[in-house]
């Protein structure tokens, strides 16, 4: 009737968690599927459960990403960054059927018809527009700041939640899609700073920051504070810094923390900055104030303030040349 899982291949097999299924020999409700049979098995007592489930995966195989797409049939996924979401059809802008055949004269007119037009619906009312334009900015943005796909989905989904509730009106859109940015990234805890999105945004610092505060009523989201962690991994790997250093540095933060009114009320981005420059001290990896402040942003007096500081508050023990 049954017998136990031969060990070496629970690797192979799937977890499922469902409570609602319980083993009616032992009942227990640790039970795995094995895709290659199709069998869910208890893993208590080695009751098969059912056999012969339906595959819902494809009935090709495919070795190769160029197979895999090849031998698709379904598009790509849902996108928020897309005014569309990426659901409408497109027609290729080569004159060629499935097979790869050309088309006669009378064919390529008509084709030609069927994409201006398809074209124009794609983009019919000023909502979409208004879309179009903003995904387009949020795009670049992202692309300039090296931001993930997923931070590019978040903000393209604040977005949309603003402008599709009728929110918001009568704004810049440049300005609006920048504050987005700003906002995904805060809240992804990967933070950049205003000063940053205004260097590659059409709109200004100050005109940001204000549909920021905008955007951030208009939705009533709760903006996590800005942590000096934060920002320690991004300064490091832009200064090839090591990993002992980011360590120390986060070390020396933690203990920053602890002591009362020393981080809370300063930029961020200053006490990590710093804190690195402490650490790399430290470590005998030394990098001048001025390199660290031209990736954090902040000035060289700024880290000259902070570093004082923390080497007086926290008692540290530095080398003379470096005070």
């Amino acid at each position: 009737m049954a017998s136990n899982i031969d060990e070496t291949k629970k690797d192979e097999i799937k977890t499922i968690e469902t409570p609602d299924q319980s083993c009616p020999e032992c009942g227990g409700f640790d039970v795995v599927r094995d895709k290659a049979k199709g069998e869910v098995i208890c893993t208590t007592c080695g009751l098969v459960l059912s056999d012969h489930r339906i595959d819902t995966g494809p009935e090709w195989r495919a070795f190769t990403s160029d197979e895999r797409n090849s031998r698709a049939r379904t598009g790509a996924p849902a996108s928020y960054a897309l005014h569309d979401k990426g659901l409408s059809t497109m027609i290729d802008w080569r004159d060629r059927d499935s097979k790869g055949s050309t088309f006669n004269a009378r064919q390529r007119a008509q084709i030609y018809r069927l994409r201006k037009w398809q074209i124009r619906t794609r983009v019919h009312s000023s909502l979409d527009r208004n879309l179009a334009q903003a995904m387009t900015e949020i795009d670049r943005l992202s692309s300039q700041l090296g931001l993930s796909h997923g931070m590019r989905e978040h903000a393209a989904r604040m977005y949309r939640k603003l402008i599709v509730g009728r929110l918001w009106r009568s704004r810049s859109i440049d300005a609006t899609a920048a504050a987005a940015v700003y906002a995904a990234c805060r809240r992804r805890g990967s933070p950049r700073s205003i000063e940053e999105i205004a260097e590659h945004s059409r709109e200004s610092k100050k005109k940001i920051a204000a549909h920021y505060r905008m955007l951030v009523t208009k939705l009533k989201l709760r903006m996590p504070i800005s942590s000096p962690e934060n920002y320690v991994s991004r300064f490091i790997s832009d200064l090839s810094l090591p990993a002992e250093v980011q360590r120390i540095t986060m070390d020396i933060i933690k203990k920053a923390k602890q002591v009362r009114n020393l981080v809370s009320g300063r930029d961020p981005r200053g006490i990590a900055a710093a804190a690195i420059y402490i650490a790399s001290i430290m470590t005998d990896n030394r990098v001048t104030q001025r390199d660290i402040s031209r990736v954090s942003g902040v000035t060289e007096v700024t880290i000259r303030n902070r570093y004082k500081e923390l080497v007086s508050r926290l008692e540290l023990t530095m080398a003379p040349a470096a005070i």
